[in-house]
């Protein structure tokens, strides 16, 4: 179980380094339009670099979904919106405003609010069980 943590956390962190490589990507193309654009983009280690993270983070997503149910997995990739905040902070001196922590605030309170919710529904029988038991008594609540 704790490899796949590491590999659900590894989600939003490569998500996140994918961003910083962009970042940096982007910073060093200069006005060509075209294939002369894409032939710099290509010839980029920090281009290449974020395209060999994002196949990574795919193939560690597939595993994640293997595993896990997609109401479960995917409110973590939402923490990558806080992660890159902090990286445009921390890295590229990127001011951050009192919006930005209040909404990253409220990411971060969401995802809890989600993952938790969705082990509430599994550990109880979820909305099917629910539902199909209401069907079974006619519609009349218990």
């Amino acid at each position: 179980m704790m490899s796949m943590r590491l590999s659900w956390l590894a989600v939003p962190v490569l998500n996140t380094l994918y961003q910083f490589f962009i970042k940096h990507g982007a910073a060093q193309l200069d006005g060509a339009a075209g294939a002369g654009w894409l032939w710099q983009a290509l010839a980029s280690h920090w281009i290449l670099a974020a395209i060999a993270v994002e196949i990574g983070c795919f193939f560690i997503w597939m595993n994640v979904l293997a595993e896990l149910d997609l109401s479960r997995a995917f409110p973590l990739s939402g923490i990558s919106y806080v992660l890159i905040i902090a990286t445009g902070w921390f890295v590229f001196g990127e001011p951050i405003v009192g919006l930005q922590v209040i909404g990253s605030g409220l990411i971060l309170a969401g995802v809890w609010l989600i993952a938790s919710a969705a082990g509430e529904a599994s550990e109880q029988g979820g909305w099917d069980t629910k539902r199909n038991s209401l069907r079974a008594n006619g519609g009349e609540d218990r």
